[in-house]
């Protein structure tokens, strides 16, 4: 299977990035107790800041609804800026506790994408 051909090349490799780095904030500095436990005494504004940012993106499943409504659009309209949106936020989502809307954006967004990429192949072809 040629991976530059689909589009699959780029798509796994931003893949491997996000998802590295979320299972590195996941584990690896949220779950292992880098972050302060208690924001309320003034400790690290900055790192209380880091820690409220990544605890509110996914608390009510924010990050997996982000990614099905940018999937959705992005399949709707074929918007590949919504697509790239919705695969990296449905990413996040997957590690981030939002299982469920982020793996239907994330299949929208990534058929978008591999389409998208066919079709400019397809054109060129057709051009040529």
């Amino acid at each position: 299977m040629d991976f530059d051909k689909h589009a699959l090349r780029q798509v796994l490799l931003v893949a491997c990035a996000v998802a590295g780095a979320a299972l590195w904030l996941r584990h690896g500095v949220l779950e292992a107790g880098l972050l302060p436990r208690d924001c309320t005494s003034g400790g690290e504004p900055l790192l209380c800041l880091l820690k409220d940012a990544l605890v509110q993106g996914f608390m009510h499943q924010r990050v997996g609804w982000l990614s099905l409504a940018a999937g959705g659009a992005a399949f709707v309209l074929g918007c590949r800026r919504l697509a790239w949106l919705g695969w990296v936020s449905g990413l996040l989502g997957l590690v981030f506790y939002s299982y469920d809307p982020a793996a239907v954006g994330t299949l929208l967004s990534l058929l978008v994408l591999v389409a998208a990429q066919r079709q400019h192949r397809h054109g060129e072809r057709k051009a040529a």
